[in-house]
């Protein structure tokens, strides 16, 4: 059992207590998680799945473990949760079986790829009384922790507006290798789908939740044409929140890594400084107007937070300690029986911002409202809703909506060429 210590810091877990057995979905991303699913969470990896055989058998050999490629079969193995690192836009499916099945689900971003997913996975944790939590890793930052924990003093007084940029753009021999095929899901992503790098820290600094959004994508051809993509490489989004708030979210892979986050208060200021590299030099820089700055209270100050617990543990894990604080938070859920903080509600609200400002994007920019999760009556009226741009989601005589502004376009013959050089060197055969 995940123990309290005097001073009221969470501790791992007991030696004595009994491990939360733990199947990961996903040999690629998902071995992130299996190589955090130890004794130091409370956790023990027992099985793993994927349909990629020769890496999946790879993998079960490296952790001593069960596989599957057969996820029915899989969701039988005696276990007690699902962590799932499968495709982006094939999430609620798996989380609905696994809840049904009666395991705690942790999920990679994004929870739904449409409404009525949303809907379906809000239900099926309901039903259950399983455990559901979106492993969002973003928030678990070493900066964004410490602005939480700032924001709840009260400092700063009430968020007015914020910031949040989530921009990672790469190589394009590494893109092309993270996505292989032309009909892969990231080939076909709206911008605004990968969201909640940007939006989940400040929603969780803050406490807010979203009520509406408005986005404007960003072409730039000269961008995008140079991979075999439909989508486009960049988006802006304004957010309104439930306090009023009006949060301004930018991404997703446009020249020029961004990881940012600047909170706007009613007394005062704070953000991550921008520095090189993905996560930037990881200090905080808080600041008041003259006039207005607290007693005994510096008018700016800049630093380097540190953990607020096990940061031996959290310095060791990727996306800057992220991957370790997912695990930990799941696991202290499992065994509190209470819902995590990035609960279904959350998860599903801040994933459908992303399909609701492509809405809004493809309409030059008009408002949508985001529905409230937690309520059937709101959610109901998206329960049929299945708009998406992804191919595999196409309906027999259905169009559907494009993931650029240009529309379908002629992709380029070299950008192509480049990319089945990349993807032949991994095996791959298809289209």
């Amino acid at each position: 059992m995940t123990n309290m210590s005097k001073s009221g810091k969470r501790t791992a877990a007991s030696k004595n207590s009994k491990p939360i057995r733990v199947g990961v979905i996903g040999v690629g991303r998902g071995q992130s998680f299996a190589a955090g699913a130890t004794d130091l969470v409370g956790m023990k990896l027992v099985a793993l799945c994927d349909t990629w055989k020769e890496k999946l058998d790879d993998a079960g050999k490296k952790y001593g473990v069960s596989t599957y490629t057969d996820y029915d079969k899989f969701l039988e193995h005696d276990m007690d949760a699902v962590v799932l690192a499968n495709y982006f836009h094939e999430h609620a499916p798996f989380a609905i079986k696994a809840l049904a099945a009666s395991k705690h689900v942790m999920s990679e971003t994004s929870c739904n790829a449409t409404l009525a997913e949303g809907v379906e996975l809000c239900r099926a944790v309901e039903k259950s009384g399983k455990i559901y939590m979106l492993a969002e890793n973003y928030p678990y930052t070493k900066f964004n922790l410490e602005m939480q924990r700032l924001y709840r003093t009260g400092e700063i007084g009430q968020v007015a507006y914020a910031e949040g940029e989530y921009n990672h753009p790469g190589e394009p021999d590494w893109t092309n290798s993270i996505s292989v095929g032309l009909n892969h899901w990231r080939n076909w992503n709206p911008p605004s789908y990968y969201c909640t790098h940007a939006l989940a820290p400040l929603m969780c600094i803050t406490d807010t939740m979203p009520l509406s959004v408005n986005g404007l994508s960003i072409t730039a051809p000269e961008v995008s044409d140079a991979l075999p993509r439909q989508c486009d490489p960049g988006i802006a989004m304004l957010c309104r929140m439930d306090n009023g708030a009006v949060f301004r979210i930018f991404g997703l892979w446009l020249p020029g890594h961004s990881n940012w986050y600047r909170v706007h208060g009613t007394r005062g200021a704070m953000e991550t400084t921008r520095g090189p590299g993905y996560f930037g030099p990881e200090q905080v820089r808080v600041w008041h107007d003259h006039w207005d700055c607290p007693a005994g209270t510096p008018k700016e100050r800049t630093y380097v937070p540190d953990w607020p617990e096990h940061g031996d543990l959290a310095n060791k894990a990727g996306h800057g300690g992220g991957d370790f604080w997912t695990n930990f938070e799941f696991a202290n859920a499992i065994r509190s029986g209470k819902q995590p903080y990035l609960n279904v509600y959350r998860g599903v609200a801040m994933s459908s911002v992303g399909i609701l400002a492509w809405k809004s994007a493809l309409a030059d920019g008009a408002p949508f409202a985001v529905p409230d999760f937690r309520k059937e009556k709101s959610r109901k009226a998206f329960e049929n809703d299945h708009w998406s741009p992804h191919p595999s989601h196409a309906a027999p005589g259905q169009s559907q909506p494009p993931p650029s502004i240009r529309g379908i376009f002629k992709l380029k013959q070299d950008a192509i060429a480049k990319a089945r050089k990349v993807w032949a060197k991994q095996g791959y055969k298809g289209e």
